[in-house]
């Protein structure tokens, strides 16, 4: 299946990507077709000019790299086939300005993942894979690594885990487009060095090293631009436009594919320009008029109490409008943000504790588990969280926002360590 090629695909990382017929069919469909209108960094392109790369891109990447993770742990063709289309379909699910549309879905009680697995089975997609004699079900689930097959866990982790073929793309990928630099990774050693043990994936000790560099890259990468305190600020501002326009312009009440394949960055940035309630956000972000960030603490932390606080509307808007009781300000001026990142990316199955990447080392023929905790110094310490605290307000108010976070969160006000 996965041997007869229908043509290549020259993508600027892996050069040239191979692929099956069957995937030029999956390609071809109007659910993957959106993916090249669906930026991979929304946002980030207010720092990083170059990064207008899109979901499509990276989704074709991950493919390949499923492929070469595949043949290195089953000789199923039919296995190596499912996990290639997995990874081609894992961001399907994304609505438009990507991880910002969550908000959105929430409202629905829904995520991403969600929308991947009800695209897979009830669009062309279902069809396309019937015909190629593949469950859309099993598949559905495999796309978001939630396939359930007892003692065979590592194939969801090809998908979703500490070294999956996801994050593999996307911190080179991203670092590419951006020139942030951060990620010069041997992603092929980590590949070809991963291999199921005890029924998960496990990193052979021989490529510690490598799994390191990417640990490090990761976290600076998450640092330098996923999280970095602009492109935070304009997708605080985008959120608070698809909010805004949610009720005017339908949003949240998608009920067929159609409908939600229907919106992407170009329609909904059409439809937020053209929205009474969200037309001024989208007009100061076309001048680059941005929310400027008044206070930030950072740390890595082996728990995450300030997120699990944080995580509560409540408790955000209590915080928020007491920052903006002392600085004299309307409680509507104030915003906080606080994203969590595991350091070490850590998304294993509930059998392992989501602290740990498995490794393994041969002594003569037999496998046998290490802790890489316990090898490495740079793991080890990378162990937690990252834990972001920022508050961001308009250009005017920096100052004085900033030095009522002071008061109320402790710490020193960003604003006080930069040039005005």
């Amino acid at each position: 299946m996965v041997r007869e090629r229908w043509g290549f695909i020259k993508d600027p990382l892996y050069g040239y990507v191979a692929i099956t017929p069957l995937e030029k069919n999956v390609i071809d469909t109007r659910v993957v077709q959106r993916l090249r209108r669906l930026r991979q960094l929304a946002g980030a392109e207010f720092v990083y000019p170059g990064a207008n790369h899109t979901r499509f891109e990276h989704s074709v990447g991950a493919m390949h790299l499923a492929g070469l993770m595949a043949e290195n742990i089953t000789e199923d063709e039919v296995e190596v086939q499912s996990l290639r289309l997995a990874a081609m379909l894992h961001d399907i699910g994304h609505g438009p300005f990507s991880h910002i549309f969550e908000e959105i879905l929430a409202k629905k009680g829904q995520n991403h993942e969600d929308i991947t697995t009800w695209l897979v089975k009830n669009s062309e997609l279902a069809d396309i894979l019937q015909d190629a004699g593949l469950n859309p079900e099993e598949l559905s689930h495999l796309a978001i690594g939630k396939l359930e097959q007892k003692g065979r866990l590592y194939l969801n982790q090809v998908i979703r885990s500490s070294v999956d073929v996801d994050k593999l793309d996307y911190i080179v990928r991203d670092s590419f487009h951006t020139g942030a630099e951060y990620g010069s990774v041997d992603v092929f050693r980590l590949i070809y060095t991963t291999e199921p043990f005890q029924g998960n994936l496990a990193v052979n000790t021989t490529a510690l090293t490598t799994l390191e560099a990417f640990l490090i890259a990761r976290v600076l990468s998450f640092r330098s631009i996923y999280y970095h305190r602009v492109c935070r600020g304009v997708q605080r501002m985008l959120a608070d436009a698809l909010n805004a326009a949610d009720e005017e312009l339908g949003l949240s009440d998608f009920s067929t594919p159609e409908d939600y394949l229907d919106m992407d960055d170009y329609t909904t940035w059409a439809g937020l320009k053209e929205c009474k309630a969200s037309r001024p956000i989208i007009e100061r972000l076309e001048r680059r008029e941005l929310l400027k960030c008044a206070y930030t603490v950072e740390s890595i932390v082996q728990d995450h109490p300030t997120i699990d606080l944080l995580d509560k509307e409540s408790v955000r808007k209590q915080i928020e409008q007491e920052i903006a009781a002392k600085a004299k300000v309307d409680a509507e001026k104030v915003q906080l943000d606080s994203p969590l990142l595991p350091s070490v990316p850590y998304r294993h199955s509930s059998q392992l504790d989501p602290m740990e990447i498995p490794g393994f080392a041969y002594v003569g023929k037999k496998k046998i588990a290490v802790d890489l905790v316990e090898l490495s110094r740079v793991i080890s310490s990378l162990r937690g969280y990252l834990d972001i605290v920022r508050v961001y307000t308009t250009a005017p108010l920096r100052k004085r926002v900033g030095k009522a976070a002071q008061e109320v969160l402790g710490g020193t006000p960003y604003v006080s360590g930069i040039s005005m």
